[in-house]
């Protein structure tokens, strides 16, 4: 007498869902995100938190840990595999051949606990580090090169200068400064 096998992904491993890496179209993996997840799938887009210059100011920005990239959890059975190709920011599913190749399920356990891991956004600077040569973009100190030794608030700025024949800190708007 056989049993009964009360559990489908035993009696078939194409009913469990995996995860399967999207290839997207360049800087639109935001895009393609939005659209899978607006059609139902279950998608992961691993982001950091980034510091950047936007028109002179420092700001935090979202930007994706893959650039290119972004998961997918898909089954071979139930799961509708056409629209993906054909969605906005979408270039392709990852595989060997015409076949997709899954991703171990391990490796998006590990970023998905690494991405609640993130420090909490606005507590450091990112974008200069002490002790880095940088050039005064604005200012009446303008074009001069400094070394960047912290920042002061989310707004200002401690270098040093050389002037007057030595190491001169100076407190400035973040803004006015860039990398060499």
């Amino acid at each position: 007498m056989s049993e009964s096998n009360d559990n489908p992904a035993m009696a078939n491993p194409d009913a469990v869902p995996r995860w399967y890496l999207i290839q997207c179209k360049g800087g639109e993996s935001f895009r393609a995100a939005e659209h899978l997840d607006n059609q139902g799938y279950e998608i992961f887009h691993p982001v950091l938190q980034v510091q950047k210059k936007r028109r002179g100011k420092l700001c935090w920005l979202d930007e994706p840990l893959f650039p290119y990239y972004l998961f997918i959890r898909l089954d071979r059975l139930d799961s509708n595999w056409r629209p993906i190709r054909s969605t906005r920011g979408v270039l392709k599913l990852v595989g060997f051949g015409d076949e997709p190749l899954p991703v171990e399920d391990e490796l998006i356990s590990t970023l998905q606990d690494s991405a609640g891991q993130q420090p909490e956004a606005h507590t450091a600077n990112v974008y200069f580090r002490a002790g880095e040569t940088v050039e005064i973009s604005d200012g009446p100190f303008r074009a001069l090169q400094a070394v960047f030794e912290s920042q002061k608030g989310e707004e200002r700025a401690i270098v040093l200068l050389n002037l007057l024949h030595g190491q001169q800190r100076l407190e400035m708007p973040i803004g006015h400064l860039r990398r060499q």
